[in-house]
């Protein structure tokens, strides 16, 4: 593995920090609560690539373990590991699938939006199977009360995430995203 550039090192950082921000908006929804942590993990997907997106949130993930930066302010192996999980752990993949999506191809709203929608499935699907298995429900169950109710909200958070990420290719900041495709 390459070493990192202090421009790469500070752009994981930042999108470490909003996702951490992101979950600090949480609307409680049965087992699984509403925040903007999906919209700041695709944004990093779409900006930074799969590797620095994943870097990003496996940042955050770790400082969950010893600060309150998960959703409503938990932290903690409790919580990495509880009913929620899955959903957390789904984040890491869901950056390098956007973010794998993102690096084929020259930057436009479509290439964002599609793989921002691709990006939920991993969240969805690792997020429903570890809630069945800890709160021993059928997948059926899980997918209605884990997965269901946020699909319109993350559809939109796919759209946000592109519309975002399309504004900010085009800047100069010196964004993965906005090498690509020249």
């Amino acid at each position: 593995m390459s070493s990192l550039t202090t421009r790469e090192l500070t752009s994981a950082a930042l999108f470490t920090a909003l996702i951490a921000g992101g979950a600090f908006v949480a609307i409680p929804i049965g087992s699984v609560p509403f925040t903007l942590q999906v919209l700041f993990v695709l944004l990093a997907g779409m900006l930074l690539g799969p590797r620095l997106a994943a870097l990003s949130v496996l940042a955050y993930l770790a400082l969950g373990l010893v600060s309150p930066v998960y959703a409503g302010g938990t932290s903690g192996l409790g919580v990495l590991f509880g009913p929620t999980g899955g959903y957390l752990w789904g984040f890491v993949l869901a950056a390098l699938v956007t973010g794998a999506v993102c690096a084929r191809g020259r930057p436009s709203l479509a290439r964002f939006v599609g793989a921002g929608l691709l990006g939920v499935a991993p969240i969805y699907a690792l997020g429903a199977l570890w809630l069945a298995a800890q709160l021993h429900l059928g997948v059926g169950t899980a997918l209605a009360t884990g997965v269901a109710p946020f699909v319109w909200l993350d559809v939109l958070k796919a759209l946000a995430a592109g519309l975002a990420a399309r504004s900010l290719v085009n800047l100069p900041l010196g964004l993965p995203a906005a090498q690509r495709g020249r």
